[in-house]
């Protein structure tokens, strides 16, 4: 019985992190490709430029 109430608790988000607002896991994913794809044209502006 007591292997169930310990994992019962490992599962459940901390008291203090409850009241945090997580943003959703696609977000956070649309923002990685936007945050790569200017990188990448930073870096290279002038190879993509010369090529229009």
């Amino acid at each position: 019985m007591e292997k169930n109430s310990s994992q019962e608790n490992l599962n459940k988000t901390p008291s203090k992190m409850a009241r945090l607002a997580w943003p959703k896991a696609k977000y956070g994913a649309i923002a990685a490709i936007i945050i790569i794809v200017l990188i990448t044209f930073v870096y290279y502006k002038d190879y993509i430029v010369s090529l229009i």
